[in-house]
């Protein structure tokens, strides 16, 4: 299966988002990744359903939203009526997981878990066949721009292993420090999806870095 590109648009330039969303419209990203933080999670702000609701407007491609914020579930059914077509919830804020993901899917839209640095993967196990996605945090959740931590590879092989011995159809995302450096060890690892940002919005040429990041292992298959 070949793997998905999901540009975050945390990364972009916010005065012409008009355009933004267009380059990406043009280019072969399938995914559009929305982060929305709200401050206590973690130490940052950003957009919610109105921004959500603003680049669905502006785009047909799937919108990915990453919800890194406390109680969660208050929110989903709005994310999803605002365009959300991937809900994302942490781990680490939804003591009642399995009743998230299930009320996630019941309003129609995909259902992901995101992991922190610092939490097992093997935390999921109990759920997998619940999950529709799981996004692998390679930095601190909270701010763009943040180096990769190479740990996380091993935490994509381990979950990538499970997920194929159950014969499962799950995306394995991973969301920091991303890059054309180190894309291809990341897709090594098992993972099927990227999020770019700084890669992305930060280039000379955002559409080439997106091809460029979709064809790394084409020939190898992922």
């Amino acid at each position: 299966m070949s793997h998905i590109i999901s540009p975050s648009i945390l990364s972009c330039d916010f005065a012409r988002l008009p355009e933004e969303i267009k380059m990406l419209d043009e280019s072969v990203a399938e995914w559009i990744h929305v982060d929305v933080m709200d401050g206590q999670f973690v130490p940052n702000f950003t957009f919610g359903m109105t921004m959500v609701e603003a680049v669905n407007r502006l785009t047909d491609k799937v919108l990915d939203v990453h919800l890194m914020m406390v109680e969660p579930e208050k929110y989903i059914e709005r994310f999803r009526k605002a365009g959300a077509d991937i809900i994302t919830v942490h781990y680490e804020t939804c003591p009642h997981l399995h009743r998230t993901l299930q009320q996630i899917r019941e309003c129609g839209a995909k259902a992901g878990v995101a992991l922190n640095p610092h939490t097992p993967v093997q935390n999921l196990f109990d759920i997998l066949e619940d999950i529709d996605l799981v996004l692998i945090m390679s930095v601190n959740p909270g701010f763009g721009g943040q180096k990769f931590i190479y740990s996380s590879l091993n935490k994509i092989k381990m979950l990538r292993d499970e997920i194929n011995a159950r014969n499962l159809d799950i995306y394995i995302e991973v969301d920091g420090g991303v890059g054309l450096h180190n894309a291809e060890n990341i897709l090594n690892a098992g993972a099927n999806a990227l999020v770019a940002g700084n890669a992305v919005f930060g280039s000379d040429n955002p559409k080439d870095t997106i091809l460029k990041l979709q064809n790394i292992g084409f020939e190898k298959g992922f």
